[in-house]
């Protein structure tokens, strides 16, 4: 059996994830659990940069524009977050993209505007 990459700290993220859509629901946009999230982190103590700017590169030239994460988790793992009917298979592999374009590992891409929280664990 193989260990979960970044299992603890995913295991934090989506509680904290849960404690938010329980708070809230869902029917509100992205921007709005993304504010409840950043309560929610620094109340975990859960170290966050929201909103980082990512350097996409085309056949080594930077390209002029970026990636904006929703979140990036210690260093570590990519936080996408939606609030939409349904996760579609365009989500994921947007998500793969992220990471792809961050080097990092691990993205969890999760739901909000479901009636039970939805997420995924992505790996590159």
């Amino acid at each position: 059996m193989s260990k979960l990459l970044f299992k603890d700290e995913s295991y934090s993220i989506i509680g904290a994830c849960m404690e938010v859509h329980k708070e809230l629901g869902k029917g509100f946009s992205e921007i709005i659990y993304g504010d409840a999230l950043e309560i929610e982190f620094t109340k975990r103590k859960i170290n966050y940069l929201r909103e980082k700017k990512f350097k996409i590169t085309y056949k080594g030239i930077v390209l002029p524009h970026y990636y904006i994460s929703d979140f990036v988790i210690n260093d570590k793992i990519i936080l996408e977050i939606k609030a939409i009917s349904e996760l579609t298979n365009s989500h994921i592999k947007q998500t793969l993209n992220y990471l792809a374009s961050s080097k990092l590992k691990l993205g969890l891409l999760v739901n909000f505007g479901e009636d039970s929280l939805n997420y995924k664990r992505i790996i590159l």
